[in-house]
């Protein structure tokens, strides 16, 4: 019904950048809530930001300054622009829709498949 395609990840020096892209399609009536979320081996998937349906964002403490999560509603595309990357920022990164489904109006969450970011020298 609804799928979240990403790209954007790889791998990249400390204090580099990446800019990470989830675009979805499918029977969605309306999106409420995107995020990316990421998690690193051995550890929980763990928050890095949201963008609520009215715009407002949020972040986690340990990404605020450094990333900047955004979208484009006409496309159904969501970004996460990471920048001065850290060994510690290494992990998958998945994003995440909470949509309201077209044929029923019920809400939904999906993920993404999944992107590697690898930051190392």
């Amino acid at each position: 019904q609804v799928q979240l395609v990403e790209s954007g990840g790889g791998l990249v020096q400390p204090g580099g950048s990446l800019r990470l892209s989830c675009e979805a399609s499918g029977s969605i009536f309306s999106i409420r809530a995107m995020g990316w979320y990421r998690q690193a081996p051995g550890k929980q998937r763990e928050l890095v930001a949201r963008i609520m349906n009215g715009g407002s964002t949020d972040y986690a403490d340990s990404v605020k300054g450094r990333f900047t999560i955004s979208r484009d509603n006409a496309k159904n595309t969501l970004y996460l622009q990471m920048d001065s990357l850290k060994p510690e920022d290494a992990a998958v990164y998945y994003c995440n829709y909470v949509v309201l489904l077209s044929s029923t109006h019920a809400l939904s969450v999906h993920w993404g498949q999944g992107t590697q970011v690898t930051v190392s020298s």
